[in-house]
């Protein structure tokens, strides 16, 4: 089916800051959603809280918008009721890696059939600049006036630990061709994909800016060397971060999904089974 930008289009307009890293991260999923040349009808786009969670109301598929830390239980739900839709769950590094952390584990665990995109600009944009599960020790906020003491959870790795976990990836709002790229490999691969993304606050993280990123990422793709099927060399380039940061994807592979080891999707997806095809009569005796 072909697609255009503007289909995606809502009568809705984004409110984040101008410059804010987060443009570059709606774009990258509208292009990848053209990419794939699949109806938006068949697309659920799930947010959480945060500065990323109006992504749901600005593309023009089925959304929506849950409470903080609980994007991705909310994109189970409506994965496991259709599990034949694009479902795209998308949080902010404090709703994805702080509050919703025990989420994501057990998510990548799973490896559950949907696109994990997490906006991380290590910092609390919306409430104002308080440091995130992701901030760097010995940065000065409104919440850490004399620096950040704690070890920052590094997403890629953490993600590697988990064996279920099939496809993990990083990409840089500022580079939105080659975002858009991993955004649609994440939404064609069968399984569990982690999209980590590279995203400025241009307002509140003075640290971590375009300019930051620009001098430092490079792609694992253009280096013949790397195997994204190894999880040592993945384990390696993920530790990077002063000098070289890495972009594109760490690792994949092809894992048993969740849904495999359940009966009740063989037939059809759940919203297509029908109350005549379940007998519950052997639970009268039981229960009445």
């Amino acid at each position: 089916m072909s697609i255009s930008l503007l289909d995606t289009q809502t009568n809705q307009t984004p409110n984040w800051c101008p410059g804010c890293g987060d443009f570059g991260v709606l774009m990258g999923v509208k292009k990848a959603l053209v990419a794939l040349k699949r109806s938006l009808d068949e697309t659920y786009v799930v947010s959480g809280i945060g500065c990323s969670g109006k992504i749901s109301h600005y593309i023009n598929s089925y959304g929506f918008e849950g409470i903080h830390g609980r994007t991705l239980p909310i994109a189970t739900g409506v994965h496991f009721a259709n599990h034949t839709l694009n479902v795209v769950a998308i949080s902010g590094d404090g709703d994805g890696y702080g509050i919703g952390m025990e989420h994501f584990m057990h998510t990548m665990r799973r490896n559950l059939n949907m696109t994990y995109i997490v906006h991380n600009n290590q910092v609390y944009g919306l409430t104002k600049g308080q440091y995130s599960p992701t901030t760097a020790p010995g940065t000065a906020t409104s919440s850490s006036p004399y620096g950040a003491v704690e070890t920052p959870v590094n997403p890629i790795i953490l993600a590697l630990a988990s064996d279920g976990i099939s496809f993990i990836a990083r990409g840089f709002a500022g580079d939105i061709k080659h975002l858009h790229t991993l955004i649609l490999e994440g939404m064609k691969h069968r399984g569990f994909a982690l999209i980590d993304v590279l995203q400025p606050c241009v307002t509140f993280n003075k640290i971590n800016t375009y300019d930051f990123f620009k001098s430092r990422v490079y792609k694992l793709e253009e280096d013949s060397t790397y195997d994204k099927t190894n999880k040592q060399q993945a384990m390696e380039r993920a530790r990077e971060w002063d000098e070289r940061i890495a972009t594109g994807i760490f690792y994949q592979t092809e894992q048993p999904l969740y849904e495999d080891a359940l009966p009740a999707l063989h037939r059809a997806p759940l919203v297509e089974h029908t109350i005549d095809t379940v007998d519950i009569t052997p639970l009268y005796s039981e229960f009445m």
